[in-house]
């Protein structure tokens, strides 16, 4: 829900750099690998070492190449299966950094191993909600519905355990890991009704 509605938004602020990026050389592939790396720094560098504002900050930053390396791509007419394909990958690569941060800082120094295990969960069932769109969708099904795709659960880990890095009870991340997660298992659900009435169909 977040992407569609934010898409334009987001699109009209970075087609600017986007094209400034293409102009000098750039190539939309390496700002996706940068972009990654970035999520990566935040998540597996600076969570496990206490830093959750600045870890939330770093990722949310780096976090914005996706957006970029989709316009530059959009702009060069290169929009295709590469593309696509990478971007996914390395996406499941800075969202699992992002969860297995969280989960090493509270099960060692952050002294919280119930929000480690929520982050675990949240981790786990996030790569679910992903692949069964993948999986529908390979076999020629559309499952891009639930109540939380990737923006949603992105967007409130980030904003919730960076406050938690500023003084925020840390009862309220927990909150927001279980809330996601049980949103999640909701999304799960949702794609898999929504291929198994596309399958009955052709039946």
């Amino acid at each position: 829900m977040l992407n569609r509605h934010a898409r334009g938004f987001f699109t009209s602020i970075f087609t600017p750099l986007a094209r400034w990026l293409l102009k000098i050389g750039v190539s939309p592939d390496a700002v996706t690998v940068a972009g990654t790396a970035g999520v990566i720094l935040g998540g597996l560098v600076l969570y496990p070492l206490g830093y959750l504002w600045w870890g939330s900050v770093v990722v949310a930053f780096f976090a914005f190449s996706d957006v970029v390396d989709g316009i530059m791509a959009r702009l060069q007419g290169r929009s295709g299966g590469w593309g696509n394909f990478l971007d996914s990958t390395l996406d499941r690569l800075a969202d699992g950094a992002i969860f297995a941060g969280l989960t090493i800082w509270f099960f060692t120094k952050g002294g919280d191993p119930a929000i480690g295990t929520a982050a675990v969960v949240c981790l786990v069932l996030g790569m679910v909600v992903s692949y069964a769109r993948a999986k529908a969708e390979s076999l020629g099904y559309q499952a891009s519905v639930g109540i939380a795709e990737r923006a949603e659960r992105l967007a409130s880990v980030l904003l919730i355990t960076g406050l938690t890095g500023l003084g925020l009870p840390a009862v309220v991340l927990f909150a927001t890991l279980i809330l996601l997660a049980l949103a999640s298992v909701v999304t799960i659900v949702q794609r898999m009704a929504t291929v198994r009435k596309q399958a009955m169909a052709e039946a």
